[in-house]
């Protein structure tokens, strides 16, 4: 009798037991359990902002996760702000930060103490292939003309971009680099800034993000003279490379999303997951068309080994470029 006890007590504690031993993996499966931020390194209405606001969408439309994604902008200091916040958040998984060329040049041109190495890579998806774009009745057709002019007159062609060290000055140096020309490169503090002096006739041509210039190009108001990509971009199959024109530089912005460090595995794998799934999706497929981006996935594992290579072509180039010793 009493061994028959002993087992019915056995079993009764397993039972009631079980559930409290798994309570905290119980939770843990439940990510997320509130809205997930995700954080933007730079203003309203540019390609990060874009970027971030329709993946909220097509993770809300697509039910990816079980809380939407909240959109927050904290620009400022070539990204340091945002970096810099998101990096505060230390092992907390309901924080995710827009990715692009600044988490790289920002922290090694001086400007923040932490570096991308701070950071939880999730997942890339997307590369920029920027593009030049002049003012529609410009006199300048085709880069090939931009090169003459300025071989002629040195510092003639006035070019609009972002502040030194981001990716349209990156940009600029690269042309001047493989044409053997010197361009008159004009900082601005947005693209915005960089597009209404284009338009005004202020600069002769702009490097812009193509998600920031396609509103433009369609409308007719500006004319690409040529894009950064290795081929004709698929979006935009009438817009030639610069290799196509004789400049042998080509360049990508990637779109890439890290959460803060030492995020739980399963919140990772959860976030990954739901990123490959919007990366499938038709919604991101469109907006890849419409702002003439190009696909490219990288998980977080191999985003990061990338970014590795990235942050050691960056600091060739900015101690090229004379931003960095």
């Amino acid at each position: 009798m009493r061994k028959v006890l002993g087992v019915v007590l056995g079993l009764f504690l397993f039972v009631v037991l079980l559930p409290l031993a798994a309570g905290p993996a119980g939770a843990q499966s439940k990510f997320p359990e509130k809205p997930v931020t995700l954080i933007v390194h730079a203003g309203a209405g540019g390609g990060s902002d874009i970027f971030a606001r329709m993946l909220a969408s097509g993770f809300q439309a697509d039910m990816l996760l079980p809380q939407p994604v909240i959109v927050e902008n904290k620009p400022g200091g070539s990204g340091a702000i945002a970096f810099a916040y998101v990096a505060g958040k230390k092992k907390d998984p309901y924080f995710m930060l827009t990715a692009v060329v600044s988490l790289l040049t920002t922290p090694l041109m001086g400007k923040m103490p932490i570096t991308y190495k701070n950071f939880t890579p999730l997942a890339n998806l997307a590369f920029d292939e920027y593009v030049i774009i002049a003012k529609s009745d410009s006199k300048y057709r085709s880069m090939k003309e931009i090169v003459a002019a300025a071989r002629e007159n040195p510092r003639k062609v006035i070019v609009g971009g972002a502040q030194m060290g981001s990716a349209d000055s990156i940009c600029n140096y690269l042309i001047e680099k493989e044409a053997g020309v010197k361009l008159n490169y004009i900082v601005f503090n947005s693209g915005g800034e960089v597009n209404a002096a284009l338009l005004g006739g202020h600069v002769d041509i702009a490097i812009s993000n193509p998600g920031e210039a396609v509103e433009l190009i369609k409308s007719g108001k500006v004319k690409a003279l040529g894009t950064f990509s290795e081929k004709r971009l698929e979006a935009a199959p009438n817009i030639p490379t610069l290799r196509e024109q004789g400049i042998n530089a080509t360049y990508v912005v990637n779109r890439g999303l890290v959460g803060p460090a030492d995020i739980p595995a399963d919140a990772r794998r959860t976030l990954q997951e739901a990123l490959h799934k919007y990366y499938e999706s038709d919604s991101f497929k469109k907006y890849a068309k419409d702002n003439m981006i190009t696909a490219a996935w990288m998980d977080g594992e191999k985003y990061g080994k990338w970014m590795d290579g990235e942050n050691i072509r960056y600091t060739e180039i900015l101690r090229a470029m004379n931003l960095i010793k």
